[in-house]
């Protein structure tokens, strides 16, 4: 039985080693076979690759010839445009140098001016030849240029124009930045200018205000016994004189007034500047702490553009613009002062009050620092 055994075992081994021996051969002449056609296939494709390099040259050399043959014309058109200008000048020169010898010979102006017309109507029709010559030349180059150019053209300096319009455009951008800036600037100058020239006014306002009460303090403290004393001495003297020419008579005349309206004469009672101060009725001070927003009026305009203000006493007289009816209060009472009657008016002047005689501009009466 091992006999038969190894006997099977050698057959089946001698098989397979003769099986391998047959394979190796087909084996190696596929690769032989893989290998050459991955050779030729190379081949191949270095040709094509020749061939397409080959083309690519021939192309460029092409482009190269034209683009040669194209600066040579350009040269040939300008050379012979140059000397065509130059042969127009030399002869214009030349017509300009007979001219004045013309006009030097002869005594005829009338002659000359007109050769002079003619001949310079002449040099014009010449020069609008030559530029419509060049138009032309120029759009045929132009229309040539397009009809040679093809899709694969590619212009070697395309990437620096568009550098230069793009720093171009930057530039213009830092430009008007530059100015928007330089603008805003000066607006803000100008805005800061004009609220330091408010804030002065508002601080010489001020300051004027309390020099004014200071003032008007000083005076109240300094001259209100004087006032009084005197006024007592004038009352005492013209009761005096009054008594003597007819009591009655005299207080009347004194306290009457006449003033007329356009039809007719009236009569009124004269202002009394003292009596309504007096008056509790009339406490325009407190009423003015408690209703402090019917006191701001807003800026005052006044009727002449330079005119600046100045303080005004009783008995001054003022133009009839300063009293007019845009600057009447109408409703004293809002504001607790007492009416008014005859030809009385309440009238604003800037942050004062006047009590103003309509018809004469006197001023009866006055109060400083009325509004806000």
């Amino acid at each position: 039985m091992h006999l038969t055994q190894l006997l099977k075992g050698s057959a089946l081994s001698a098989l397979a080693v003769a099986m391998a021996i047959t394979a190796l051969p087909t084996e190696a002449e596929a690769q032989s076979r893989d290998r050459q056609e991955h050779l030729e296939r190379d081949r191949g494709e270095r040709a094509a690759a020749r061939q397409e390099r080959r083309a690519q040259r021939a192309v460029r050399q092409q482009r190269t010839e034209r683009r040669a043959q194209g600066e040579r014309r350009r040269e040939t058109r300008r050379s012979v445009r140059q000397q065509d200008a130059h042969e127009s000048r030399r002869a214009r020169s030349e017509r300009r140098h007979d001219r004045l010898k013309t006009t030097e010979s002869t005594g005829n102006n009338r002659v000359n001016f007109a050769q002079a017309r003619r001949e310079r109507r002449e040099d014009v029709r010449e020069r609008r030849a030559d530029r419509r010559e060049d138009r032309r030349e120029t759009q045929s180059r132009n229309r040539t240029y397009h009809a040679e150019r093809n899709r694969s053209y590619v212009d070697p300096n395309r990437a620096e124009r568009r550098a230069e319009r793009i720093a171009e455009r930057r530039r213009d951008a830092r430009r008007e930045a530059r100015q928007d800036r330089r603008a805003e600037r000066r607006q803000d100058a100008r805005r800061e200018a004009r609220q330091d020239r408010r804030a002065e006014r508002r601080q010489d306002a001020r300051r004027e205000a309390r020099e004014d009460r200071r003032i008007r303090r000083d005076a109240y403290r300094d001259g209100r016994r004087a006032e009084r004393r005197r006024d007592r001495w004038e009352d005492r003297s013209i009761r005096r004189d009054a008594y003597r020419d007819g009591y009655r008579e005299a207080r009347r005349d004194h306290r009457r007034a006449r003033y007329y309206d356009g039809r007719r004469w009236r009569d009124y009672d004269r202002w009394d500047h003292r009596r309504w101060r007096d008056n509790r009725r009339y406490d325009w001070y407190r009423h003015r702490y408690h209703n402090r927003d019917i006191f701001r009026l807003g800026r005052y305009y006044a009727p002449y553009r330079d005119y600046r203000y100045r303080r005004l006493n009783i008995g001054v007289q003022i133009g009839n613009l300063f009293f007019g009816s845009r600057y009447w209060i109408n409703d004293p009472w809002r504001y607790r002062l007492p009416n008014v009657y005859g030809p009385y008016r309440w009238v604003r002047y800037y942050d004062d009050v006047l009590l103003v005689d309509v018809y004469n501009g006197e001023v009866v009466d006055v109060i400083y620092d009325f509004f806000w």
